[in-house]
């Protein structure tokens, strides 16, 4: 086989990706406690001007009430004392539980706390609190990326907070109902310039219908799927699981594409357009490109998702 994963990850790779969001989401994770709440303190209550949340889901904000409500009747000292070990990702019983919800939910939660902060009902950031110059940087740099961007840095910024489920051995995930796929009446089907290829039409057009037993029949038995600035995650199982757990209600809007033939029969596409997320409200799109490896039987072996350095990215399809 001329493809490994780990070699199919450098298709395309004149693919220019938003390294600013890993830098400036490094750069989150060097602050304190105290200013790591502060910047999201910050962000939150800058909604609707520079960055933009929108209110969570229904079935989020169940999953997350049992544990609101406990901060909710806590003293201010002991829910700041639960705000700092968050971010610190102590060993408590209530990062563990945090660290059990998937990352929807970990976003409803803090979305609610940053309300009750606002309202007074949870401890909220000191009246007249400055951040610190570290701190303040970092927040300039969220002010300065796209908004696709800026919703990104957030996102993990909360998803990352609480114990690490991995350190736990055996736990049950807290994660929404797997909502059922659109009816076949209700689909639309995309079209992309320049991109015919019946596996990756299908793909965009599985995952606009949240369809996800379909498109796990596109790929390969040993397949990958690399999100945004992680590892490939392989396996068909494995992906499922991520399908399931992070990409409900995506709008996968792509505009153009490129095709070429690859070595022993694969073939690589790559497609670029735009995502909007249930997260961060429609209004919000994330510039992205996909880039396919696809096998001599058309199954996916290999995509990567990328979100782009900038929107100019959209159109480069230069080698």
């Amino acid at each position: 086989m001329p493809f490994t994963i780990e070699s199919a990850r450098g298709i395309f790779p004149n693919t220019l990706a938003a390294d600013a969001v890993p830098a400036t989401i490094a750069r989150f994770n060097q602050l304190n406690a105290e200013d790591q709440l502060a910047l999201i303190w910050f962000a939150y209550t800058e909604m609707g001007t520079t960055i933009t949340v929108a209110a969570p889901g229904a079935a989020s904000m169940i999953l997350a009430e049992g544990l609101l409500n406990q901060i909710k009747g806590m003293s201010p000292l002991e829910q700041t004392q639960v705000m700092c070990d968050l971010t610190n990702r102590a060993d408590t019983p209530i990062c563990r539980t945090y660290g059990t919800f998937t990352p929807n939910i970990k976003l409803g939660f803090w979305y609610e706390l940053g309300r009750w902060m606002e309202q007074g009902l949870v401890a909220p950031i000191p009246e007249g609190y400055k951040l610190s110059a570290n701190a303040s940087a970092v927040l300039q740099s969220i002010r300065e990326l796209d908004p696709g961007q800026q919703i990104t840095v957030l996102r993990n910024a909360v998803v990352d907070m609480g114990y690490d489920a991995a350190k736990m051995g055996t736990y049950t995930p807290v994660s929404e109902p797997v909502a059922p796929p659109k009816a076949m009446a209700q689909r639309t089907q995309v079209t992309i310039e320049g991109v015919t290829n019946p596996t990756v039409l299908s793909y965009i057009n599985n995952m606009n219908a949240n369809d996800f037993d379909a498109v796990i029949e596109l790929f390969a038995d040993s397949g990958a799927l690399q999100p945004p600035f992680q590892r490939p995650i392989v396996g068909r199982e494995n992906v499922m699981r991520y399908l399931r757990e992070e990409c409900q209600n995506l709008k996968l809007i792509p505009e153009r594409g490129v095709v070429e033939p690859a070595e022993d029969g694969f073939t690589q596409v790559k497609v670029t357009g735009k995502v909007q997320t249930p997260w961060f409200g429609a209004n919000v799109g994330m510039n992205i490109a996909w880039r396919f490896l696809l096998d001599a039987q058309d199954k996916i072996f290999f995509v990567a998702i990328d979100l782009l350095a900038s929107p100019k990215e959209l159109v480069n399809f230069v080698r």
